[in-house]
């Protein structure tokens, strides 16, 4: 399946509101873990059911739970139903194919956007949805399988009595966006330097199928592009949105995690012009060639 095209026919025909699994066919079995926390004490506990973290919502300690894996429906209405969530957002969750976007439904902000990772093996980049629910002492995150990304936030939360435990739940939730948008540079960086090695070899020796390995780059290009340049919006909202839900003091690591925002799509553009360029002189190199043989064939004839 390409990753430009998801399997939406599925929600043909069904109300609005009705979560419909669309994702990884292999995805992982629902886990909830739960990381309880205020400025003395941390407590990590992992609920074998959905409906034992209602006493999350109004827990007087700041609640961050993460729920790996969509494929169970019911556990994730459960899930809703405690912490009162829109079925709207339920149906949003489970359809991991959301372009990055920040929602307010006034107790709560609802926010997407897309984790990347490079894979060596094949070299390409791979995307995932992080649905994240901000309340106003809890965030939960949503994700269809287990990632390393978070660990050092984690272990930070573990470890720390810092500036981490001190502040509230909206600053949890800017840890794990600015911690996704960090990870944007490692993944630039792996795609920055195919481009370079392919520009290299287009000027030095261009073999056979370097045409095909330049559109590859120009749809990983398309790809990024789609699921980085939107999440400046989603920013940009969390610093204007008039919700109690985030605080002043968040304002200047918001504007923080926003530049990192703009630096990785000048990235992308600045890798997308590359390949464009690397086109035309592939192009070129071919008629100067073509050239070269004509003129060589011309004189033989000739003779």
């Amino acid at each position: 399946m390409s990753k430009m095209i998801s399997r939406r026919s599925r929600k043909a025909g069904l109300p609005p509101g009705t979560p419909v699994h669309i994702g990884q066919q292999a995805a992982e079995p629902t886990r909830i873990s739960v990381l309880s926390y205020d400025e003395q004490n941390v407590t990590q506990t992992q609920p074998t059911l959905a409906s034992e973290c209602e006493v999350f919502r109004q827990s007087p300690l700041t609640s961050w739970i993460m729920v790996q894996g969509l494929r169970d429906i019911d556990a994730l209405e459960t899930l809703g139903r405690c912490f009162g969530m829109h079925p709207l957002v339920l149906e949003d969750i489970v359809n991991t194919d959301q372009r990055p976007k920040l929602e307010d439904y006034g107790d709560y902000l609802y926010m997407v956007l897309k984790m990347l990772t490079y894979r060596e093996a094949t070299h390409e980049v791979a995307s995932e949805q992080l649905s994240l629910v901000l309340g106003p002492n809890f965030l939960i995150c949503f994700m269809e399988r287990e990632s390393e990304l978070f660990e050092p936030l984690r272990q930070r939360l573990g470890e720390s009595r810092g500036r981490i435990r001190k502040m509230g739940a909206d600053y949890i939730a800017y840890s794990v966006i600015d911690t996704v948008v960090d990870n944007y540079f490692s993944v630039l960086e792996k795609v920055g330097e195919q481009v370079e090695t392919l520009e290299e070899e287009l000027v030095s020796n261009p073999r056979r199928g370097i045409m095909r390995d330049i559109q590859r780059l120009k749809r990983e290009m398309i790809f990024l592009r789609r699921s980085v340049w939107p999440l400046r919006e989603l920013i940009g909202g969390l610093q204007r949105a008039d919700s109690p839900l985030v605080s002043e003091s968040i304002g200047i690591y918001l504007r923080d995690v926003y530049d990192h925002t703009i630096q990785s799509i000048d990235t992308i553009e600045s890798l997308r012009d590359m390949l464009s360029g690397m086109l035309d002189i592939y192009l070129s190199s071919i008629s100067n060639r073509m050239n070269e043989i004509m003129k060589v064939l011309t004189i033989i004839a000739t003779i």
